[in-house]
């Protein structure tokens, strides 16, 4: 009796899974692929104001059905990690299914790959260290046309989320050669730390792109590229306005140390997927907007001589 149920019950199985792989092979369904670019790129580095994605890298990838401008709490793929092969080709940690061959599907993906606790509003901590720019760097990608299973792979395009700060620093002749002072050789200071007085905290909509700044003001210390230019990634936010430069190791005959603070008569803007670029003049015991002032760009797309974005290390 025994073996007679186990036979009657695998027969059922049997005949279970025969229906499904059938009503699979009527449905069409096959599994979700992803092709995903930065901007106007569509594969892999960081190299000067070009962002491309490189191997290893990951996203988060999320479908949907239903309404396009909202992400329901069920979902036909909830934040499955997808790697960056070497070969270019996204893979996911586990099978993507498309849940039929004619409903429209939408999609919204994240990188790196992090876990999303809300879709409008996820808390993200800003860490401007040089070692985890990558990390910091979050981008963002949605693609709400109603894709169905024949609209396969996926084609996502992905946002800069965070902003871009790069202060360029100019000298006065207080700083020169020579004892007593050259009047006509002009030196750079030596700068010890650049720092901008912002909020570092955020929360997130995903689906909007929109980041909005949370939590007060602290300093946020930038990163060196060399000695008259610093950057950061910034959380977007109004109401930024200070920059402080510290200086140190200079002789005190020639020109001395000490922290030198700019605070911009305007708010400074700083936007998703925007360059700010402030240019400044240190010296005579005060520090100025330079020739330029502040300008705003977009994160660019263009072929640079120089490959990388070099953080030099701090001097003690």
């Amino acid at each position: 009796m025994k073996k007679y149920i186990i036979i009657t019950l695998s027969l059922a199985a049997g005949l279970i899974l025969a229906s499904c792989n059938k009503e699979d092979s009527k449905l069409g369904v096959k599994a979700i692929t992803v092709e995903a670019g930065i901007g106007n790129l569509t594969k892999v580095s960081y190299d000067g104001d070009k962002t491309r994605f490189e191997e290893k890298d990951q996203l988060s990838l999320f479908a949907w059905l239903g309404e396009k401008s909202a992400i329901p709490a069920t979902l036909v793929v909830n934040g499955v990690v997808n790697t960056l092969d070497a070969d270019g080709k996204w893979q996911p940690a586990i099978q993507m299914l498309w849940k039929n061959m004619t409903t429209p599907h939408y999609f919204m993906a994240v990188s790196p790959a992090r876990e999303v606790k809300s879709f409008t509003a996820d808390e993200y901590v800003l860490d401007p260290a040089a070692a985890n720019y990558q990390q910091s760097d979050l981008l963002i990608a949605t693609n709400i046309e109603g894709l169905v299973a024949t609209d396969n792979p996926v084609s996502l395009n992905f946002d800069h989320a965070m902003a871009k700060l790069i202060v360029n620093l100019k000298f006065h002749n207080q700083w020169t050669e020579g004892n007593p002072p050259s009047q006509s050789v002009i030196t750079e200071a030596k700068i010890e730390a650049v720092s901008a007085e912002a909020k570092d905290h955020a929360t997130v909509d995903y689906m909007n792109k929109a980041v909005t700044a949370t939590g007060n003001a602290a300093p946020v210390a930038m990163n060196k590229v060399e000695n008259a230019q610093w950057t950061t990634l910034m959380v977007p936010q109004e109401g930024f306005r200070t920059i402080s430069i510290t200086l140190k190791g200079n002789d005190e005959w020639l020109g001395g140390n000490g922290t030198y603070v700019f605070t911009a008569p305007e708010d400074i803007t700083l936007e998703s997927g925007k360059v700010t670029i402030v240019s400044l003049t240190i010296g005579r015991d005060q520090i100025t907007l330079a020739e330029g002032g502040i300008t705003i760009t977009d994160w660019a797309y263009q072929n640079v001589s120089t490959s990388g974005e070099v953080f030099k290390p701090q001097q003690n």
